[in-house]
């Protein structure tokens, strides 16, 4: 399958603008074959609010009328599509990724690691465990911006099976080797294809980097645009290669397999319960 991430930048407030440009996009990318077409972080909303009775107009349940909308697109041109939204549900206002098909949605995951940044300084988070979907029989895995730099998230999503993990952004200023190397280290690690899809542009202050790259399995930048532009990353996804796990380099001699060689007996810590404070939340600003 063809996936495709839109960098393009996002209008506050404005879920009507934002949704017609992601139909064009998607009838465009349609057009070259793409079967999945992924965008970024708080896509329909925008993603930079000074409080949460801001956000609450802006947020809807799911399904509503956004992921109706999305889903009417995808029934007619048979594809898929990933974006971000804020959705509105009776445990909170979650930042949320949305994974819609042909018959409709067909995934959702809820941001499960919070920034002190943005609307995420009000959200809740995620509440659900990690999650796989299929869409065209490949297994696709969500996380979402900050969730990149925790690998456990992927791991996660690997050990479900994972083909395709993907990461819709907004990477400000200050994310640049987060873009530049966590994305590559979590494809390679898990051995599965990486799409990081950010933003660009300037929302209350916040200038938006773009970087987003899709990388291959072994951790390779299969194709990135590394200028806060408007672009397009295109790659193909080959399932085989991401359920290929033993790689068998010299044989005999050298063989890595980072599903088999792992040792969960020795990584109790992660698991342990912390006491720390976080940032802006736990503690006087």
């Amino acid at each position: 399958m063809q996936i495709a991430g839109i960098q393009t930048d996002v209008t506050l407030l404005n879920i009507d603008d934002n949704l017609r440009l992601l139909e064009a996009v998607v009838r465009d990318e349609v057009a070259q074959g793409t079967g999945l077409t992924i965008f970024p972080e708080c896509f329909s909303t925008g993603y930079c609010f000074d409080s949460l009775a801001e956000a609450e107009p802006v947020a809807e349940s799911i399904p509503g009328p956004t992921t109706d909308r999305v889903s009417r697109l995808c029934a007619e041109l048979g594809t898929h599509v990933i974006f971000g939204m804020l959705e509105r549900a009776e445990t909170g206002l979650f930042n949320t990724a949305v994974l819609v098909g042909p018959q409709g949605l067909t995934g959702t995951y809820r941001k499960i690691h919070l920034p002190y940044l943005g609307i995420d300084r009000y959200t809740t988070p995620g509440d659900r465990p990690f999650e796989v979907f299929e869409a065209n029989g490949v297994r696709i895995g969500m996380l979402i911006c900050y969730d990149g730099g925790f690998p456990e998230a992927s791991r996660v999503l690997a050990l479900k099976g994972a083909d395709l993990i993907v990461l819709p952004t907004n990477w400000p200023h200050g994310g640049e080797y987060m873009a530049q190397f966590s994305v590559n280290s979590r494809a390679m690690e898990n051995g599965v294809y990486f799409a990081a899809v950010n933003r660009i542009g300037v929302e209350r202050g916040f200038r938006f980097i773009g970087k987003s790259r899709i990388c291959s399995p072994v951790g390779a930048t299969i194709t990135s645009i590394d200028d806060p532009v408007p672009g397009v990353v295109r790659a193909k996804i080959d399932v085989a290669v991401a359920r290929t796990k033993r790689l068998v380099r010299v044989p005999g001699k050298h063989i890595i397999d980072r599903m088999a060689d792992r040792r969960p007996e020795m990584y109790s810590a992660i698991c342990e319960p912390h006491s720390l404070k976080r940032p802006g939340r736990d503690e006087p600003v």
